[in-house]
């Protein structure tokens, strides 16, 4: 059984990998927009290194760059994304570890 991906343990790893300094996991909302003036400020260079992340943290590929845009829109549609590619459910987690 494949254990599913919390959007806490994501927003951790998005933090992480990307090296942001001004934000924190706990600092954005699970629906706030990843990138775009009103989100918490993803750019596409890092657009292509969470691309890179996700493969390596979950094992999975993100190789539409359509299917890229939607799942970006947000931790939670990431995190619903990612647990769906994985074969697990796509409710999402809050509490349990990534």
């Amino acid at each position: 059984m494949t254990t599913l991906v919390t959007v806490a343990g994501l927003k951790a790893m998005i933090v992480q990998k990307l090296n942001l300094k001004a934000v924190t996991a706990e600092s954005f909302a699970d629906d706030a927009p990843l990138f775009g003036p009103n989100g918490i400020g993803l750019d596409s260079v890092d657009a292509l290194e969470l691309v890179l992340a996700i493969e390596s943290e979950y094992g999975i590929q993100i190789q539409d760059a359509e299917v890229g845009k939607e799942a970006f829109a947000s931790a939670k549609v990431l995190c619903d994304f990612v647990n769906a590619r994985r074969g697990g459910s796509t409710a999402t987690t809050r509490d349990a570890s990534a």
